[in-house]
């Protein structure tokens, strides 16, 4: 394989630092940035931030900015006024026949040709090659469509904002049928407002008179039947919803702990090492998107589950938490929340806190929860020392030695200990059959058997123990 087949494209990051942002925080969004258009596929070139009091209404950036943009991306560096000129057939036979080119007017018309001319052109590089340009521009904010376009005509490449990376990466990672679904709803309601007439412009009408779709664009028509498939997808996604509640409600009574936390900070590290399960583990934002629930390894009865829910992160886009409600549902319904932060990470109190206002936003912050400062592998006694000063509450751990595991799964089950009764039961000999759930769902102390049938002393959940009395008065 030759070294250009290798060769990964090209983007350029685009930060503007807005009034009550700080530096820390600045360079931090756009390292995150960064590692979002990576995971993407892309390699990061360059960084274009400048600080305003507002992005710039046409382009993001104001004019010094942009065309030190174009220059990584072989653009103009201006936004063309009015819309772009229509081609025609006698100036493009006269520019063919005076050697002229006619570039696409998308990308900015006469401008690139001027650029171009003033060196605006990919330069060779050391070797004599021509140097590679950025074929992507990602901006650390949410943009209108237009702005989007006007960044486009002026760089010559595709433009995407924060939350058009994060639902492209979320449509590439999505695995479950029922992922699948809520990130596609996502994607067209990111897409629809984003559609602009090709071709004959917005004149342009499909079908003809009397015909189906009469009077109507072909922006308004391709608009409703992205509307028409988001609705198809509600539904089917609904009947999904459905099935997964189903097996919710069947968990029912179960001991749950749920790991939250920003992406990245080792949920599914500490998921694998906990409940020995082949739990995706890599080291980029957004490797699993899909909650997995596996029990406790080595198991106890009852059996505790843990799941492991899709990572959260800064200016999420709202479509995408409001479509993994079903993710976040797991959080809702468990008897233990985890919140895993990344000690090594010095933004980790700010992600903790995006973390705890989406759990909040839904309720969760009332369910019982334990800190955990994961990867403290990778900081030094001091800095351990002073985060045990700040969190005193806090487990300090990692997920890649096994000592803290074990203390981490005991206290879980210690946990669980705090809540649970011991209870009698009895089984009727025609009630057999449930024997198996009560094994299930408490730990059978001691077991004896005469004419009314087993009497089971039992330790158990309040919960659990209301639920097995009920199905054995049935």
């Amino acid at each position: 394989m030759t070294t250009t087949q290798l060769e990964r494209p090209l983007a350029v990051l685009v930060g503007v630092q807005l009034p009550g942002v700080d530096d820390v925080e600045h360079a931090a969004d756009l390292a995150e940035l960064g590692r979002l258009v990576h995971t993407l596929g892309f390699d990061v070139i360059a960084t274009v931030s400048q600080r305003r009091s507002a992005l710039a209404a046409a382009a993001v950036l104001g004019e010094g900015k942009l065309k030190e943009l174009a220059e990584l991306t072989g653009g103009s560096g201006v936004v063309p006024s009015g819309a772009p000129e229509r081609k025609n057939k006698a100036r493009a036979r006269r520019a063919a026949e005076s050697g002229e080119g006619d570039d696409d007017d998308e990308l900015g018309g006469d401008e690139i040709d001027d650029a171009d001319e003033d060196g605006g052109g990919a330069a060779p590089d050391a070797g004599g090659r021509e140097a590679r340009r950025a074929t992507v521009v990602a901006v650390d904010h949410d943009i209108s469509p237009s702005q989007a376009r006007n960044l486009e005509r002026a760089t010559g490449a595709q433009v995407l904002d924060r939350a058009g990376v994060i639902i492209e990466i979320f449509h590439r990672h999505a695995r479950s049928r029922e992922a699948k679904l809520e990130v596609e709803i996502a994607r067209l309601n990111y897409v629809a407002p984003r559609l602009r007439e090709t071709g004959g412009g917005g004149d342009r009408q499909r079908g003809g008179i009397g015909g189906k779709g009469a009077g109507e664009s072909a922006l308004e028509l391709d608009r409703r039947k992205i509307r028409d498939r988001i609705a198809e997808l509600k539904q089917e996604l609904s009947g999904v919803q459905r099935e997964q509640s189903t097996r919710r409600a069947l968990r029912q009574g179960q001991r749950r702990v749920a790991l939250v936390g920003y992406t990245n900070a080792g949920k599914s590290s500490l998921m694998r090492a906990l409940t020995g399960s082949e739990v995706l583990v890599a080291d980029k934002l957004f490797a699993t998107l899909d909650t997995t629930v596996r029990a406790l390894h080595p198991e106890v009865r009852p059996r505790i589950l843990v799941s492991d829910t899709v990572g959260f992160i800064k200016k999420l886009p709202h479509d995408l938490v409001a479509s993994f409600r079903s993710t976040l549902d797991e959080a809702l319904e468990a008897s233990l929340l985890l919140y895993v932060a990344d000690a090594s990470d010095p933004t980790f109190r700010d992600q903790l806190g995006v973390t705890r206002s989406v759990l909040s936003e839904i309720g969760a912050s009332e369910v019982p929860s334990r800190l955990l400062l994961n990867k403290v592998d990778r900081v030094s006694e001091e800095e351990r020392e002073a985060l045990r000063l700040e969190f005193p509450e806090a487990t300090l751990l990692s997920a890649k030695i096994p000592a803290d595991v074990a203390a981490l799964r005991e206290a879980i089950i210690a946990f669980f200990e705090q809540s649970m009764v011991e209870a009698e039961l009895l089984l009727p000999y025609a009630k057999q059959s449930l024997i198996g759930e009560i094994y299930e769902n408490a730990r059978v102390l001691s077991e004896e058997y005469d004419d009314a049938g087993g009497r089971l002393s039992v330790r158990v959940h309040p919960a659990a123990l209301d639920r097995l009395r009920s199905l054995l008065a049935r």
